[in-house]
């Protein structure tokens, strides 16, 4: 066996959900250097050319579609397209997501219902999509963005905490539904990653920063590097038997208790 052809995306379409910019961009980027062919969507066409452009900044010719991953005749349709057009899916990232930052006592049932929509739902509605196509071609890799709040809680995020605690049982049940065709579903929870969105929060001196850094046992924020190769491991045959497993890129924060007050 070779060992480094086994971890080769040669051949594969993969298709990543939400992958514009951010986390599912770099997991995309990497895939298309692993040789797999890139496809993704976004919501609406500006996002879909920018991403499109943005991976041929890095010499990667990708696939873009307009869906919104929470309307199942809409996937369905992708999905077909996507066939058609590229080739039957060998690799799913399930990774289109939102957060809304309100206490539970402030949240409306509605923004709860949204975050559950997106983060939960769209999952489902997208694996249910791709699964006949990997059944007929006799393997298939899912891969779902779960996140550290898949096993912690913490204020002010209700709803995206139920909705990963969800995914991460998702990810199980259809590793132990779809096992037997050769289909492997895993999760990545990724811990506090550096991306535009946080940058605020990590400026020199800021308490989030202090606390985020003290509580991390690798003392730094994680790139969006630092899940590419994780994303390539199980995307790829070297993970052939690994199903409905978590792999938490968290730099050991889950792992730790934290440092004894001075």
């Amino acid at each position: 066996m070779d060992i480094m052809k086994s971890f080769s995306l040669e051949g594969k379409v993969a298709l990543v959900t939400g992958a514009s910019y951010g986390i599912g961009f770099s997991i995309a980027k990497s895939y298309g250097e692993a040789g797999a062919t890139v496809v993704f969507n976004d919501i609406n066409q500006d996002l879909v050319n920018k991403g499109i452009e943005a991976y041929a900044e890095h010499g990667i010719k990708a696939y873009g579609y307009v869906c919104d991953v929470t309307d199942e005749d809409g996937v369905v349709a992708m999905v077909k397209k996507i066939e058609e057009e590229v080739g039957i899916i060998d690799i799913l990232v399930n990774n289109a997501g939102i957060i809304r930052r309100v206490p539970m006592l402030e949240m409306k049932a509605e923004d709860f219902r949204k975050v559950i929509d997106v983060d939960l739902n769209a999952p489902f509605i997208v694996s249910k999509a791709v699964i006949p196509g990997m059944i007929k071609k006799g393997h298939g890799k899912i891969i779902n963005i779960c996140s550290m709040m898949s096993e912690l809680g913490r204020e002010t995020v209700s709803a995206y905490a139920a909705a990963k605690g969800g995914l991460k049982m998702l990810t199980k049940n259809i590793a132990s539904e779809y096992g037997e065709y050769n289909i492997q579903c895993n999760g990545i929870g990724p811990g506090y990653i550096e991306t535009p969105q946080t940058a605020p929060l990590r400026t020199e001196g800021h308490p989030f920063n202090n606390f985020i850094i003290s509580k991390t046992p690798a003392a730094r924020w994680g790139t969006t590097d630092d899940l590419t190769g994780p994303a390539i491991f199980l995307a790829s045959d070297a993970s052939d038997f690994v199903n409905g497993h978590i792999l938490y890129v968290d730099g050991g924060i889950l792992a730790y208790i934290g440092k004894q007050p001075q």
